[in-house]
């Protein structure tokens, strides 16, 4: 029998009838620090991703439904291991976070096979037709019109390998740019193979966070950052190195600005506008933090 492509797999579990189901579920960090205590599950109709997201989503419906963010994991690892405290941190502010790959194991020897950028995309198919599907737990639930695509490190180019899709709203690349050096991009398996020209296909705000001059990608987000000059994009730098604040107590530093961006670019929040663009910036108050910001109104 032959395999079953990957492609035609989502094919057929979007056209099925789908009953959204989770079948595995656990507690991250008690819930997240924000209003909406989350939750980490791996759903029947879903079970390549793992979902992150408040445990009660009853009350997420119409124009309280919940933003999507999408997520691509370090080393385009097939499963957010590396992240979950982060993701879960996102989520539990009023998020729905669908990162690539299956459900972390409570113990033992994480997943370290690797994934592609087809299922960033696949995670947005799935919650759109989940959104639109009455018999689903998400029906009405999930904001299609604000969904951001962000990653780490290779993840961070799984995201931008698909920053076209006009669907997506806003774009967070993490520890990760478009290599300098063409070479040294084809060092990894399955790293999205991409020149600096394929920055052109961005067509939204953007942030970039890295790890500051001890981040191996520091200089290629840098410059990412220098050569994009048709969407508005800002840059936060602290200096902790490739592996940021994601595993800290509620995902570090990284967790809160990144929830500020989102809270702006996909709800609309004007305090945390002035986050990025006030004189001078929120980001500027937290220890650490240098930053560069273009074109941002």
């Amino acid at each position: 029998m032959k395999a079953i492509s990957y492609t035609f797999l989502c094919l057929l579990l979007l056209s099925a009838p789908s009953f959204a189901q989770t079948v595995e579920s656990r507690v991250v960090e008690s819930g997240g620090s924000g209003k909406y205590s989350a939750i980490m599950l791996k759903d029947a109709s879903l079970p390549t991703h793992t979902i992150f997201r408040p445990n009660n989503i009853d009350k997420f419906t119409g124009r309280k439904s919940l933003p999507l963010i999408v997520w691509g994991n370090g080393a385009c690892f097939d499963s957010p291991w590396e992240h979950v405290n982060f993701l879960n941190e996102i989520a539990s502010q009023g998020y729905v976070v669908i990162a690539t790959g299956f459900i972390p194991k409570e113990t033992g020897e994480q997943v370290k096979e690797r994934s592609t950028s087809a299922k960033l995309r696949a995670a947005i198919d799935w919650a759109v037709a989940q959104n639109t599907n009455k018999s689903s737990n998400y029906f009405k639930k999930i904001d299609t019109k604000n969904i951001a695509v962000a990653g780490m490190s290779c993840g961070g180019l799984q995201a931008l390998e698909v920053a076209d899709d006009p669907r997506i709203k806003t774009l967070v690349v993490a520890n990760s740019g478009i290599f300098i050096d063409a070479v040294r991009g084809n060092a990894m398996p399955m790293m999205p193979q991409l020149i600096k020209d394929d920055l052109k296909k961005i067509h939204t705000p953007t942030l970039y966070l890295l790890g500051g001059p001890s981040d191996i990608a520091y200089k290629n987000g840098m410059d990412d950052v220098e050569k994009i000059n048709h969407v508005p994009v800002f840059v936060g730098n602290l200096d902790v190195g490739h592996g940021g604040t994601y595993a800290q107590p509620f995902g570090g530093d990284f967790a809160k600005v990144a929830t500020e961006w989102f809270n702006w670019q996909l709800k609309g929040d004007k305090k945390a506008k002035k986050f990025f663009t006030g004189n001078p910036p929120g980001i500027s108050s937290m220890q650490g933090w240098t930053f560069a910001k273009k074109n941002m109104r």
